[in-house]
């Protein structure tokens, strides 16, 4: 019955965000609202960890299965994806540099602001 619960918490939260999609003026994807209105729930105490933990777990840990139609999908699209494939290498490549950029900025600003924060501390 829990699963149930859970699953049930999730799919309502999925709906809500396809009807706001639909309401709004400008493109924004429904699994990004779903998100966000999950995250304030849980921010406002609507929802509690524990009303979803197992079923998130379960998504979590089989979200690999989730991307197995969009990956066979591209099948559909090889005579693009051939076509322009020296764009998208480009843009693989430079977008992995500054996704590592910008990963190495954030652990040391976060570094940082942890050694001033013991500092303040001790």
């Amino acid at each position: 019955m829990k699963i149930i619960k859970q699953t049930g918490i999730i799919f309502f939260l999925c709906w809500i965000s396809v009807i706001l999609e639909s309401l709004l003026p400008f493109a924004f994807p429904a699994s990004v609202i779903g998100m966000v209105l999950l995250l304030l729930c849980l921010l406002a105490g609507i929802l509690k960890v524990e009303h979803i933990r197992e079923k998130s777990d379960f998504l979590l840990s089989n979200m690999a299965f989730f991307f197995i139609p969009a990956g066979v999908n591209v099948i559909n699209y090889l005579d693009i994806l051939m076509e322009n494939w020296l764009p998208l290498l480009a843009v693989c490549f430079l977008t992995t540099i500054i996704t590592f950029g910008a990963t190495a900025y954030s652990v040391r600003l976060t570094m940082s602001f942890l050694a001033k924060r013991k500092e303040g501390q001790s």
